[in-house]
């Protein structure tokens, strides 16, 4: 554990924990007598991407837990034996699914011996999983705040179709869209169906800029430090309005990810001044991926196939009815990526979400709680001094 112990504030404890099939690796600080809060963290991230705001949430009043999720880090199935952690490519997709990472949140929170939760905050790909901890068990989260990627809600079942057939857009994961991707000038591809595939692991991992390269330009890439950040709104999914993505998220048809970054890394001088990521801290996500590869994670993107996914239109028009809020980086296009979906989350997936509570933090980029730890404390105090009693 020496990569974790080594870079983890004073009072910010490691340590593992049995959740359902998995060993569970945690860091939590704060009184366990205080109510729980629970941070999920994204892809490529670690339980260590909420490093900076892990005690002074804490030292809010609560108890602060945050796991390597399903996949990542130093969690692992119970199942596998010696140090062999890896996850394949072959393995079954389906313990990836929402619903089983939802699962996993809520076992993690019965096996520490609560049965409510203050407020669950999830990033990137744990935005998504913080929404669905909310939406479909509300008697235990009593608050959410999801993070760069909106929650538009869940997939709509057909309505009224006998008088007005429905229709609907391709699946991003359909043949159909990836050839009008194709035609584009220049020819792209969409991340998550690169993500979802069978070479994405082994280009991370064989990357010819070295593990260490591609993450400090995946990193930078994706911050405010990168100057070509711009996010807008899109006004459809049209593959020519997607087009206005970034190469992180619409990839040179021929590309692999490190190369689609490779040409945006940040001078060796940038990187070395980066204090939001310095050298110390990158090393911990070179050293858990280094061992662990990057597979765990990207099941997530596979099971977000329409026959892994459909399963959540079962919660067709229902709205997160506890208190929520939206919380990113003003340069974050995560935020966009999805057309519409914002609009969606303020209007129609979020039954008690306040205009105050739509935050988009000045100076921050996708990576919002490392690149301004403290403003998001400050706007996670305001959110909860509001909705926890």
């Amino acid at each position: 554990m020496a990569s974790y112990s080594n870079r983890l504030p004073d009072g910010v404890s490691s340590r593992m924990v049995p959740v359902a099939d998995l060993d569970m690796h945690i860091l939590e600080a704060g009184d366990p007598a205080r109510p729980l809060i629970l941070l999920l963290h994204g892809f490529p991230e670690l339980a260590f991407s909420w490093r900076e705001v892990i005690l002074p949430i804490a030292q809010l009043g609560y108890r602060v837990v945050v796991p390597d999720q399903r996949g990542f880090g130093r969690t692992r199935n119970r199942s596998q034996s010696g140090t062999d952690t890896s996850v394949r490519y072959e393995d079954d997709p389906r313990p990836y699914r929402i619903l089983n990472i939802v699962r996993d949140a809520i076992a993690l929170v019965y096996a520490l011996g609560y049965r409510t939760v203050a407020a669950v905050l999830g990033h990137d790909a744990g935005s998504p999983i913080a929404a669905y901890c909310t939406l479909i068990r509300p008697d235990i989260f009593q608050s959410v705040v999801m993070m760069s990627a909106p929650f538009g809600g869940p997939p709509p079942l057909h309505f009224d179709v006998d008088r007005a057939p429905s229709s609907s857009l391709p699946s991003i994961f359909s043949a159909e869209a990836g050839a009008a991707f194709a035609t584009l000038d220049p020819p792209r591809k969409h991340y998550v169906r690169y993500f979802a595939g069978p070479r994405a692991n082994d280009d991370i991992m064989n990357a010819p800029q070295g593990l260490y390269a591609y993450l400090r330009a995946y990193f930078h890439m994706k911050s405010a430090d990168w100057p070509h950040n711009d996010p807008h709104e899109l006004a459809s999914y049209d593959p020519s309005e997607l087009a206005k993505l970034p190469h992180y998220y619409m990839m040179p048809l021929a590309a692999t990810m490190p190369e689609a970054v490779a040409p945006h890394a940040p001078s060796s001088e940038a990187a070395a001044q980066n204090r939001w990521l310095p050298d110390s801290d990158l090393a911990v996500y070179v050293v858990e991926y280094g061992r662990t590869g990057f597979q765990g994670g990207l099941n997530w993107y596979r099971a977000m196939q329409p026959e892994l996914s459909d399963e959540l239109a079962i919660f067709a028009g229902r709205k997160i009815e506890r208190p929520a809020m939206f919380l990113s980086g003003r340069k974050d296009w995560g935020v966009f990526q999805a057309p519409g979906a914002l609009q969606r989350m303020k209007s129609d997936a979020c039954a008690r979400m306040e205009d105050e509570d739509v935050v988009l933090v000045e100076g921050a980029g996708h990576w919002v709680q490392q690149e301004q730890p403290e403003e998001v404390v400050r706007q996670i105090e305001r959110f909860l001094k509001k909705v926890v009693f």
